[in-house]
């Protein structure tokens, strides 16, 4: 598991790059504000409930959550299953909402 900054994601996504942005937090998190993440909550990796994201078992995966709690925890239980190149974003939403408020 590898790191990001919001400032780092931000400039990636602004340059238009492809991104597989993994949101796990619930369901009313993501309704409330996201980054264009896909939602697989926290609770679906733990049980391994996760075809969505077969695919990308050796893409990059960069991963969020409320503060970076969650997503550091999803990130390692992936890397155990066999995911070669998963991301946290640091801080999380909260830190991307400090520095950007709720653009995306």
């Amino acid at each position: 598991m590898d790191n990001i900054t919001a400032e780092a994601l931000k400039q990636r996504i602004d340059a238009g790059e492809k991104l597989n942005i993994i949101d796990v937090r619930q369901p009313e998190e993501h309704a409330e504000f996201n980054i264009g993440g896909i939602l697989v909550p926290l609770g679906q990796i733990q049980s391994f409930q996760i075809d969505e994201l077969e695919a990308l078992k050796n893409e990059e995966l960069i991963i969020y959550c409320r503060s970076g709690r969650r997503s550091m925890t999803a990130c390692m239980f992936l890397e155990t299953m066999g995911f070669t190149n998963t991301r946290n974003l640091v801080g999380g939403i909260l830190d991307w909402q400090q520095k950007f408020g709720t653009t995306r």
